[in-house]
């Protein structure tokens, strides 16, 4: 397996995509990682957009330690609106990024990257529906499944979430 000796951090929060959540999540299994389930508090159940799914967190953001992970990833639907507004998130995203480590960030999730400020200057994409705000926090708009831009990783729609996989596995084997 690729990612045995990786840990992840994957918020959720409530109103989640649940494909974006549960398909990433069980990649990240797949390959080896340790998927830490990580929101604005600790035993929290929320539920997903579709109202389908749950997902319980394991930790608070607060009470995770950047320096034991190598990524933290976000899902889209609802949850990036709602815990771009919590600064524990926004502190844990941004740590993680200026340790030059894997941020994953697909849909509207660059909302979060957006209010961490990392988004600046860099290569960018996600639902059609925050283009604007992409563009306008600094970052280039780019139509594209999923790529990698240092290390952000970013996916675009829930279609496009087994290109997304493929580079945040790629992206965290390398690292």
């Amino acid at each position: 397996m690729k990612l045995d000796d990786k840990r992840i951090a994957m918020l959720v929060g409530p109103g989640y995509e649940d494909l974006e959540f549960w398909a990433v999540y069980m990649r990240m299994q797949e390959e080896g990682a340790q998927v830490d389930v990580v929101g604005m508090e600790a035993d929290v159940e929320y539920t997903s957009k579709s109202g389908g799914l749950t997902a319980e967190t394991e930790l608070a953001a607060e009470d995770v330690d950047p320096d034991e992970v190598d990524a933290v990833l976000v899902p889209g639907g609802w949850t990036p609106d709602k815990i771009r507004r919590d600064e524990s998130v926004l502190e844990l995203v941004r740590e993680v990024y200026e340790d030059h480590k894997v941020v994953g960030l697909i849909c509207h999730a660059g909302l979060v990257g957006i209010s961490a400020g990392i988004v600046e200057g860099s290569d960018a994409t996600g639902s059609r529906g925050i283009k604007d705000d992409l563009e306008n926090a600094g970052a280039n708009w780019v139509d594209e499944p999923a790529f990698r831009d240092g290390n952000l990783v970013w996916g675009r729609v829930v279609a496009d979430i087994p290109d997304y996989c493929r580079v945040l596995v790629d992206a965290l084997e390398k690292q």
